[in-house]
């Protein structure tokens, strides 16, 4: 069984911190579970461009306001506590924190992350081996 707490896991290596977020590691690729899952915190006014292409992820906010951008459509969703989103086909996007507030995130990735990763130039991780 693998407990832990956020308290434990600020101020370390598991705490990524970003220009735009903060992603506090909670469950990676060495827990051995198949999947990965943050707290991530997306920064007030961050826009974020991003693409998946080696990993699926599931997102639900916690906390916070802001909207997402499909790249390939042009579609905008807005996000509050509450909403769900699955960039099940790698899609490409825009992910956006309204000015004066952060979003709060539960972020689920298949394949695990390996707890370090940051986005490359693509706005992708790299897949770990």
């Amino acid at each position: 069984m693998i407990v832990k707490h956020l308290e434990d896991i600020l101020g370390t290596a598991a705490d990524v911190d970003t220009e735009g977020w903060t992603s506090r590691r909670l469950i990676y690729q060495d827990a051995g579970m198949g999947y990965s899952v943050n707290d991530t915190i997306i920064k007030p006014g961050a826009e974020l461009e991003m693409e998946y292409r080696n990993h699926f992820e599931t997102v639900y906010c916690i906390e916070g306001a802001g909207e997402i951008t499909d790249l390939a459509t042009g579609q905008t969703h807005a996000i509050r506590p509450g909403t769900i989103y699955a960039l099940n086909q790698h899609d490409r996007h825009i992910l956006r924190a309204n000015k004066g507030t952060h979003m709060r995130m539960v972020c689920v990735f298949n394949p695990p992350l390996t707890g370090r990763e940051v986005h490359d130039e693509t706005g992708a991780y790299a897949l770990a081996d």
